[in-house]
């Protein structure tokens, strides 16, 4: 199990599509992260869109909704890194294992982002995604898998399964298509 100082904390601001919330829920089970949601929400939190993109881990997850960012902010104390096209530094220039208290990404909503208000009042503390000029952002569930496995990299991957083949079949799955042709 990680340890409380390297809890990687998702932060989902103002989320408005469930099936990205939903693949985001997924990633958080795989990596252990706890998630965190900042109203308003584009979707009810029970919707079948929703729990149909987190299959069947949505039992396991480890979320918490807030009515704001600022009740989220009284709430939560931490090393804070903003995801935005804004940013002047990518995810992967920042020494995430030098942070010694707890790593919040903070992802925007998938249609105008974090406020930029807040963006502003943190320039020092946003990071992007190199993306050709063609894009303007990558899908929501992708960026968010992107940086916090690279986080989980520099950490390396503080209890997860890193030899162990998947778990769920057992660890001697494959051997029974030994001789098989492809």
């Amino acid at each position: 199990m990680k340890t409380a100082e390297k809890v990687i904390h998702i932060v989902l601001y103002e989320p408005e599509i469930p099936q990205n919330t939903g693949n985001i829920m997924r990633t958080a089970v795989a990596i252990g992260a706890r998630l965190h949601l900042i109203e308003p929400l584009g979707f009810k939190i029970d919707e079948r869109r929703l729990r149909r993109s987190a299959l069947d881990y949505y039992a396991d997850i480890d979320y918490e909704i807030h009515p704001d960012y600022e009740s989220f902010r009284e709430k939560n104390e931490g090393s804070f890194f903003f995801l935005s096209r804004y940013g002047k530094k990518t995810y992967s220039t920042i020494d995430f294992s030098s942070v010694t208290q707890p790593i919040y990404l903070i992802f925007g909503k998938e249609s105008s982002g974090v406020d930029r208000t807040l963006l502003a009042s943190n320039l020092d503390r946003c990071f992007r995604i190199p993306t050709t000029d063609k894009v303007r952002s990558l899908n929501l569930a992708n960026a968010v898998a992107i940086v916090t496995y690279e986080v989980e990299r520099q950490l390396d991957f503080p209890g997860l399964c890193k030899t162990e083949p998947e778990s769920k079949k057992g660890p001697d799955f494959l051997d029974q298509f030994l001789g098989d042709k492809p």
